[in-house]
């Protein structure tokens, strides 16, 4: 099967990502069984191949905030310290081949479509025989990454729950070494409920028995609900609130230099990211790679500095233009705004702030747009939507910050909006790019002419040919 036959085959399965019955992406009964999560579906379609997510120690990272990159930073310290190392993420910006990586480089296209072959068979099977459901797109690729990692002989997986945490397809994998809870905030209400608590529950479902648990900085409704589980599951915990201090030392618009002091240690380390929240997110990763030392797996401090210094993780508060400053970062909440707008004064010199900016239609856009309008010096927004069938119409999301009587436009497409930003800013100014990862990955693609995807084949086509 080749690479374009093997997306097709993916996306025609339900896809909980892409779903959204409201706007008739999907027939309604396909929404609910896309939202009816079993993992016995999953188990059982990893046992027709001969579970490929066994053999291997495992770090598993949830959360609402942050989960992407402290897992991209543990396996990047990982990587660094010689272990062969497997990265499971999710969404990808340009391509889905970016969701499966050994040793920092994604899965290939070639081998993508030769493990879809032998899935899609697992996956017809399992289908037809309908005890525990449909399998889903993400359940398909999380067992697609298992086969990958099991071919490349990967020692360590470090796993990035793709929604929630207790019934999440990652979370089939019962031994695991350590488990990370990055900072929970309101998101998804529909599925894991309407308060911090409630989704505080999801998430800290991952934690299994006899893993070291690492929690990042949460609010008291969330941290009591981990602290509990951690207590009835008779396992330990670490706090990074409580275990590290972090000083930063200095930064451009390059990256950021930062003293850390854990249990295991101080050092001195350099960071390309920016933002106070990803030297937490350091800080995080840091603490689960040391708690590995239980599991013979030895770190040093050259390779903690080397993996930080080396990792890459775009679309995160990453600038691809000067003069004016074109920065993209994908933050799709009210808490991730706050903090991008934080860091957007903390850490950038500019005249005037022009965001362009783009939601999921789930997501409380009103609320988002008073975190927007607290930017000092901000100028215009130029509302857009991604291509992505859960976006909001761009007018809808201008609707809510002219309803704050910001200088708001629309345009219907992210790379218009993006031109049309840049035709207002002056040298001394920057636009920002914001709202989702799909917005951000859109003007990423527009700005630098990365590669994507190609479109799958009509609904209807035949791949027998990917064979």
């Amino acid at each position: 099967m080749d690479y374009r036959h093997a997306l097709h085959f993916l996306l025609g399965l339900s896809d909980w990502e892409r779903l959204s019955a409201a706007s008739g992406a999907l027939p309604l009964v396909q929404a609910r069984e896309a939202a009816r999560f079993n993992l016995e579906r999953v188990r059982s379609l990893l046992a027709r191949l001969d579970n490929p997510h066994l053999g291997r120690g495992t770090v598993h990272i949830a959360g609402s905030k942050g989960k992407g990159s402290v897992a991209a930073m543990a396996a990047s310290i990982l990587r660094a310290a010689g272990v062969r190392t497997g990265l499971y993420t999710s969404p990808h910006l340009h391509r889905m081949t970016e969701r499966i990586a050994v040793d920092g480089e994604a899965i290939s296209p070639d081998d993508f479509g030769r493990l879809a072959e032998p899935l899609r068979d697992a996956v017809e099977a399992e289908n037809a025989d309908g005890r525990h459901g449909q399998i889903t797109t993400f359940e398909a690729l999380t067992a697609l990454a298992f086969l990958y990692f099991r071919e490349q002989a990967v020692r360590w997986q470090v796993l990035e729950v793709g929604l929630g945490g207790r019934l999440d397809a990652t979370n089939v994998v019962d031994e695991k070494a350590v488990c990370v809870i990055t900072p929970i905030s309101l998101e998804h209400t529909a599925v894991l409920g309407d308060t911090v608590g409630q989704i505080a529950v999801e998430k800290a479902a991952i934690i299994a028995s006899g893993a070291t648990v690492v929690m990042g900085l949460q609010r008291d409704a969330a941290a009591e609900v981990i602290r509990r589980t951690c207590a009835e599951r008779g396992v330990r915990l670490l706090e990074v609130a409580q275990a590290c201090a972090l000083n930063r030392k200095g930064f451009s618009s390059e990256g950021q230099d930062f003293r850390l002091r854990t249990p295991g240690g101080t050092y001195d380390l350099r960071l390309p990211l920016l933002g106070r929240h990803q030297l937490e997110n350091a800080a995080t990763a840091v603490l689960a790679v040391e708690s590995l030392a239980d599991h013979g797996v030895a770190v040093s401090e050259a390779a903690l500095r080397r993996g930080l210094q080396e990792m890459r993780w775009p679309a995160r508060l990453e600038v691809v233009r000067r003069r004016p400053f074109v920065v993209l970062d994908g933050a799709h909440n009210v808490d991730s705004m706050r903090r991008l707008c934080q860091a957007l004064e903390e850490y950038f010199t500019y005249s005037r702030a022009i965001v362009v900016a783009g939601f999921s239609a789930d997501k409380d856009v009103a609320a988002i747009a008073a975190e927007v309008e607290r930017l000092p010096r901000l100028e215009r927004v130029v509302a857009t939507r991604s291509p992505h069938p859960r976006a909001a119409a761009a007018a809808d999301v201008a609707g809510a910050f002219l309803e704050r009587e910001i200088d708001t436009i629309w345009e219907e497409d992210v790379p218009a909006a993006l031109e049309a930003a840049l035709s207002f800013a002056a040298p001394e100014d920057m636009v920002c790019v914001t709202g989702s990862l799909f917005v951000a990955a859109e003007a990423r693609r527009h700005i630098l002419g990365m590669a994507t995807d190609p479109l799958p084949e009509p609904a209807g086509a035949s791949t027998a040919s990917g064979r």
